[in-house]
């Protein structure tokens, strides 16, 4: 079936205008239903269950190497395939939902789906490595005016993506409670640093780039193949203990504040489902560094995505007396420093071998506006604090706070398609 972007499906939620889950979308992910966990694609409030699929049939028009992968538990082997294969099933799948399809196609499709609210999430892939960026150049800005606030970036920071190796193991999936971490720290005044829980806890915005195929080890990505290595997109809080943070990072950067959790969403959406919403990078300011010539695109017009990110804080007080979660800021992909594409490119530049199920991140997203801010370490420049509807206010997060990510992309002419949500509650040490 030929690729639209106004896509009707007979599932009748899928065509709700609030949905994250249209038809274009069609994302992936990996649930437990009736004891068996196997690989989905969302589409309105239902699961599609491939493994299913696979058994009865409906995805036999494909290459065996697809349907294999199908029937795995996690998404690492679909990953790993490239983009001609996900594109394929991606068709396949949008030829069983469609409005068009003939009834027995909907009978069979239909008794293959799971409504969402009866399955359980779970890590979308074997994660073997992460690796954080620092792509923001106004986060960069804002946290660097804290600690410089003559020089608040970095010499090398216009020149190359700036990132840290992090921890894996402890990557979970949203809805997983989140534990306040413990750690060495040191008030200013202080004479010497004190063992215990931090008190300066937060939440970092940002967007997690999933790896498809590798490279192998020795040798680099391009620019212009880079996005053929990229499997998809997902939200990702990585929860940071600032004072801890700021304590220990000199001189070798992130370490115990930042490897006790990261959250992820869920699903995963294709690069191919957001194609229609690729736009420019933001401009740079005049006078920067025009990038090195390995890390300069020929499709710089087409770099960024239009992508929408916001962050809801719910506290105690609030879901006591049944408060919807506040939206407290939101920001915008498109105002990276550096692209997802250079990110790649810079990550295997040196020839380190990226693997299928790798996740890369953009590191806070931040915009330039006030409103904008990926954190709340950030919002420290803002004339008033962040006040709650119920009169609290919030320097950093509380026991009992829960913090929710969710994004979406949407212009004129276009179906908006989103990420679902990435959520996590604050407990105590």
């Amino acid at each position: 079936m030929a690729a639209s972007t106004n896509l009707k499906s007979w599932i009748a939620s899928a065509n709700d205008r609030g949905t994250d889950f249209p038809l274009a979308n069609l994302p992936y992910g990996v649930f437990t239903h009736a004891n068996t966990t196997r690989i989905g694609v969302a589409i309105g409030d239902q699961i599609l269950d491939l493994q299913s699929c696979a058994g009865e049939g409906l995805l036999a028009s494909l290459p065996a190497a697809v349907v294999d992968a199908c029937t795995a538990t996690a998404l690492n082997p679909l990953m790993a395939l490239g983009a001609e294969f996900w594109s394929a099933l991606r068709g396949r799948v949008t030829e069983l939902l469609h409005e068009s399809a003939g009834p027995e196609i909907q009978r069979s499709a239909a008794a293959m789906l799971v409504p969402q609210r009866d399955a359980m999430m779970r890590l979308p892939a074997y994660i073997g490595d992460y690796t954080d960026f620092y792509a923001s150049i106004h986060h960069a800005t804002r946290v660097g005016k804290l600690f410089r606030p003559d020089n608040p970036l970095l010499p090398n920071y216009k020149y190359a993506p700036i990132g840290y190796h992090g921890r894996a193991s402890s990557i979970v999936v949203s809805g997983t409670e989140i534990r306040r971490p413990s750690g060495q720290t040191k008030p200013q005044q202080a004479t010497e640093p004190t063992f215990g829980p931090s008190k300066s806890f937060d939440y970092e915005l940002e967007a997690g780039i999933f790896i498809g195929p590798g490279n192998v080890m020795g040798e680099s990505i391009p620019i212009a193949e880079a996005e053929r290595h990229i499997f998809g997109l997902c939200l990702m809080n990585d929860w940071s203990a600032r004072d801890v943070q700021s304590w220990e990072y000199q001189p070798l950067g992130p370490f115990l504040a930042k490897n006790f959790a990261t959250s992820i969403s869920p699903w995963i959406v294709s690069m191919e489902a957001l194609a229609p919403y690729r736009v420019a990078m933001s401009p740079r300011e005049e006078g920067d560094p025009v990038a090195l010539a390995y890390l300069t695109s020929a499709t710089a017009d087409r770099d960024a995505i239009d992508l929408t990110l916001e962050v809801y804080l719910q506290s105690t007080q609030m879901r006591e007396q049944k408060m919807q979660a506040e939206r407290v800021s939101g920001g915008n992909l498109r105002d990276l420093y550096w692209s997802i594409r250079q990110l790649v490119t810079h990550h295997a530049s040196n020839g380190c071998n990226l693997r299928a199920g790798d996740l890369l991140a953009t590191g806070t997203i931040s915009g330039p506006e006030e409103g904008s801010e990926g954190c709340l370490l950030e919002m420290k420049h803002r004339r008033e604090p962040l006040r709650l509807p119920t009169g609290e206010v919030r320097a950093f997060l509380e026991d009992g706070d829960e913090v929710t990510f969710r994004a979406f992309a949407q212009c004129e002419g276009l179906p908006r398609i989103g990420f679902g949500v990435c959520s996590g509650l604050v407990a105590g040490s």
